[in-house]
């Protein structure tokens, strides 16, 4: 059965082979059903594994107590799950998104693989499997980057990965110096394989280790947004379409976060870090990044990029979470994930929705569409209102966990700074969100609104994510008492 591990990652891959192969002789239809078929597949495929737990699969060796290694726990369901419900969401959203672009095809194509990435990363059992992942999910996005293929979706492009590949780097010298100081002895996963505690041999020098662990996280934070490697996402946003930016938003940027607390939680170990310099500066740059984000996003008059800077404040929730190595932080930093994944990738395909029937990109645009795309903007409310912590929404839950986890750390500065900081950032949070919302049903347009009206592939995916939004919120008892169970295991 540990066999089934293997196909999250197989059936993308598989489809977008198919499409590579034969997507010139498939109509535009074919192909979008293949591409449903393959994600939908997928999401069963990631249930099933769900409700069987405990699975591994050794691949491959690559060398000697460095095997290709596949395990599902606790942390591998939560973020496989919500990449794959939403990635459904997304799919669905861009077959009327797309459906006047002749590189659709191509754009599926692309997105097949990069959830086939995304899900290795899941499933990964040790650390050199989750970088390989990491790094092929780098190269099979950057396309959906590049699709528009303008001089700024070029350039663009060329950021992210740039961005990507320093980031990298930095994550592969940390696992050279984790490697050389793993524990010896047989177990799953090799001499990287993941446990709880970390793997690190007793009497490793902190003084060499600690220096390469700060950058190695600085690094794989690059995904996430977080200060100083953030300027790649404010950058894709605006020319990547919008399913792809919801994609950028609310799950490639989770894979950072994941990655993060496979190092903290599962490599190094939290004890090994505790009341150390390094956790206490990248708690400074974790919060500099969530004021830093919201206030970029305040000032910012195009819409896509507003949303592109407020990932980049959200995503440092996450991470000041985790950073503060407390169990009820983590628990909040978790949830976090899961319902900024929901909301972000709601708010990016209500603006893809308003950018592809009215072609109205800017925030000042916007005053009055609440009459002429009433659901959508519906939607963008609820969102917005989720994303601020208004309860019962699904945004305050996690905030809450976040706020009572700095106090109960006990660190001394932290413990009160960072309440204060995630209070500010959502006051600014609803200024820039939910002045959009009252502008476009109270405000007046200078000028009359045209609407293109759309295939009904627009509608029903927001309609969806506005629903879990809101359902994550007033039932957030399953969800909080299973991330409660991962992280009891850690503490």
């Amino acid at each position: 059965m540990d066999w089934i591990l293997l196909l999250p990652v197989l059936i993308p891959v598989c489809g977008a082979v198919c499409l590579l192969a034969f997507g010139n002789r498939f109509g535009k239809k074919t192909a979008e059903y293949i591409t449903l078929f393959c994600v939908f597949a997928a999401g069963i495929t990631v249930l099933i594994i769900s409700q069987t737990g405990g699975l591994s699969i050794t691949v491959l060796p690559l060398l000697p107590e460095l095997p290709v290694y596949f395990r599902s726990d606790g942390i591998s369901q939560v973020f496989a799950g919500i990449t794959a419900f939403m990635w459904f969401l997304s799919t669905w959203f861009s077959f009327g998104y797309l459906a006047d672009d002749e590189r659709e095809t191509k754009y599926q194509m692309f997105s097949l693989l990069s959830l086939g990435a995304l899900l290795g990363v899941c499933y990964s059992g040790n650390l050199i499997t989750t970088y390989l992942f990491y790094e092929m999910m780098t190269l099979v996005t950057f396309p959906l980057v590049l699709h528009e293929r303008t001089k700024e979706a070029v350039s663009a492009g060329l950021t992210y990965l740039y961005y990507s590949v320093a980031g990298a780097f930095l994550g592969l010298c940390g696992i050279f110096f984790l490697y050389a100081n793993a524990m010896d002895g047989d177990r799953p996963g090799g001499k990287l394989g993941y446990l709880e505690g970390g793997f690190l041999k007793a009497g490793a020098n902190k003084s060499v280790l600690l220096p390469v662990i700060f950058l190695m996280l600085v690094g794989l934070a690059c995904k996430a947004g977080m200060f100083p490697l953030h300027g790649w996402l404010p950058k894709a946003h605006p020319v990547a379409p919008s399913p792809a930016s919801a994609l950028l938003s609310g799950n490639i940027t989770k894979m950072g976060i994941l990655f993060t607390v496979r190092v903290i939680f599962y490599s190094v170990g939290q004890e090994f870090l505790q009341e150390t310099w390094v956790m206490d500066a990248l708690l400074c740059l974790s919060l500099f990044t969530v004021f830093l984000g919201s206030m970029l996003a305040f000032r910012e008059k195009l819409l896509k990029k507003r949303l592109a800077y407020s990932t980049v404040s959200q995503t440092s929730y996450c991470l000041t979470g985790i950073y503060l190595l407390s169990g009820t932080a983590l628990t909040g930093a978790l949830m976090h994930v899961v319902f900024h994944s929901v909301i972000k990738n709601l708010l990016f395909l209500c603006a893809g929705a308003i950018i592809v029937q009215t072609g109205k990109k800017t925030v000042t645009e916007l005053k009055g569409i609440g009459k002429v795309l009433p659901s959508t903007m519906r939607c963008f409310t609820v969102a917005g209102l989720a994303l601020v912590g208004i309860p019962p929404l699904s945004g305050f839950i996690s905030k809450w966990y976040l706020a009572e986890g700095a106090i109960e750390s006990g660190l001394p500065v932290f413990m009160y700074l960072a309440p204060v900081v995630l209070l500010i950032s959502a006051l600014l949070t609803a200024g820039y969100l939910l002045t959009v919302s009252a502008d476009a049903f109270f405000g007046k347009s200078e000028e009359e609104t045209e609407r293109c009206p759309k295939s009904m592939y627009l509608l029903p995916p927001l309609i969806i994510g506005a629903i879990l939004a809101i359902v994550l919120g007033v039932f957030p008892d399953p969800l909080t008492n299973f991330l409660e169970r991962i992280v009891s295991g850690l503490f």
